[in-house]
Formats: structure tokens, sequence, C-alpha cells
């Protein structure tokens, strides 16, 4: 899919994965507009990256838990001729599990997590497809496949990325419009810190770079992958998968009840 060509809006772009996607997709010969909260730390990207690229880049401050912002995203996406990539970055996770924490902080992270990338990907599968082209990349997590492994908010809010991503690569990848959900093991970004974690717990073979991790993302990008684990070795083990829940697919709706829930149950 390196064909795509125009204007990136990157989500999430003032550090970690967003900051590396910027540089690179300038370095591609993307003009970039730049969201997230933290103006100045955009400010300071952006300058850089035209001073290094000879690239446009905007600089778009918003908070994507806010409705009124995620709506200028929108508008920005609707309204520019030019944009046809999103890197739905933006994300966040949260210190402790479900018992830690309380009404407040579960509208945060669907609002980061769930609400804003869905809104964004609408706006952008719509215009995507009316332009002929485009491309959304969806950052979700392989933690979207291991809720038991970690708390089942975040990994929940992440097997939603992956379950939207899927179903608009199947439904309008005829369309136009190219999706990618890349699936991070665990990065060095500032999400651990920023949710009270320290990624230094893990062992060392386990954490990736960030330069990495994006790295290996646009060349999953480039193959036109719908799924792209960064740290997964064997391909096969995903396609496995894919084909076993594909195989299920059939056997899931039926008018009659399963013998094994009609059976009597001997005391």
């Amino acid at each position: 899919m390196s064909d795509i060509s125009g204007t990136a809006v990157i989500t999430g772009a003032s550090s970690g994965i967003g900051a590396v996607y910027a540089d690179r997709l300038a370095r591609r010969g993307h003009d970039l507009v730049l969201v997230a909260r933290d103006a100045a730390r955009l400010d300071t990207l952006a300058e850089r990256l035209r001073r290094e690229t000879g690239q446009t880049v905007e600089v778009l401050r918003a908070d994507l838990t806010d409705g009124a912002d995620v709506a200028k995203v929108e508008q920005r996406i609707t309204d520019d001729a030019s944009v046809a990539l999103l890197i739905n970055n933006a994300g966040m996770s949260l210190n402790g599990d479900i018992l830690d924490n309380g009404v407040a902080e579960y509208e945060q992270i669907i609002a980061l997590n769930i609400t804003a990338p869905t809104r964004l990907a609408g706006a952008a599968a719509k215009a995507f497809i009316a332009r002929g082209a485009g491309a959304i990349v969806n950052i979700a997590s392989v933690l979207a496949l291991a809720p038991e492994g970690f708390d089942g908010i975040y990994s929940g809010t992440k097997a939603y990325v992956l379950n939207l991503s899927q179903s608009l690569s199947a439904l309008h990848g005829d369309k136009g419009l190219y999706t990618q959900a890349v699936l991070p093991g665990a990065t060095r970004t500032e999400i651990w810190e920023r949710s009270g974690k320290d990624v230094d717990s893990f062992p060392a073979e386990m954490v990736m770079g960030v330069d990495d991790l994006v790295d290996a993302a646009l060349r999953g990008f480039d193959r036109g992958e719908t799924v792209t684990i960064p740290p997964l070795a064997d391909e096969s083990v995903w396609t496995r998968i894919q084909e076993a829940r594909l195989a299920f697919a059939p056997l899931m709706s039926k008018r009659d009840v399963a013998p094994r829930y009609r059976e009597t149950v001997d005391a």
C-alpha cells in the first residue's frame, strides 16, 4: 500500500508511536496533520519535521476525550481532499483494573480508545471511499487476543479496535479503502508511566523499541496486511487463529438449541 499518497492525519502524535509515524511518513513524502493535547510538543516535532523533510506539517491541538475536539478532527478529514491516510493511534491505559477505578476513568478510556477512533475511522472511511482511495491504520494491541493477561477494560478496547478494523477491511476493502490493524506487544512508550506501570519490570527481550515497532508496522502496511503483529515470528500462528475463527462462524447461529443444552444431566 505504499502507493497511498496525500496528507496523513496522526492522532497521539506528540510522543511514542504517533511521533515516530510522523517522522517516517514525512520522510516518505506525506504532508502531516499532527493531533494531540500537548501543543508545545507538537510544535517542536512539527518544526523539526518541516526543517528536515520540507513537508507541510500542521498542528491541530485536540483532546480526543472531548466530543467537540473530536468533531474538529473529523471536520479536517472530511473537508480536506488531500487527506488520504489516518493513523488512529491515540490511546490510554488505566492505573489498575476495574476494581481500582470508577465511572470517570471508565468513561475516559472508552472515549479515547473506542469512541474517538470510531468517529475518526467513520469520517475517514466515508471521505476516502468518496475520493476513491485512502487508508486507515488503527493501533490495537496483542492484548486484544489475550484478555486473561491484563486489565479487561484496556484489552477490551483494543479488541474492539481489531474488530472494527477487520470489519472495515472485509466490508469496504473493494471500494478503495485499505484498513490495517497494528497489534504491538509491550513497546517502550510513555503509556506505561502514565498508567502507573513500570515497563522495565518486563524482561528486556519482551519490550520492543518504538522505532522498530513503527518500521515493522509500515512494512506490513506496504504489504497490504489487514492485521500486522510485529513481534510474531511465525505468521502461521495468526493464520491458524483466523482459519479456526472463520470455521466457527457457520456454527454460531442455528434455529435449534444444541443437543448438549437439552440433555438431562444426572445428579
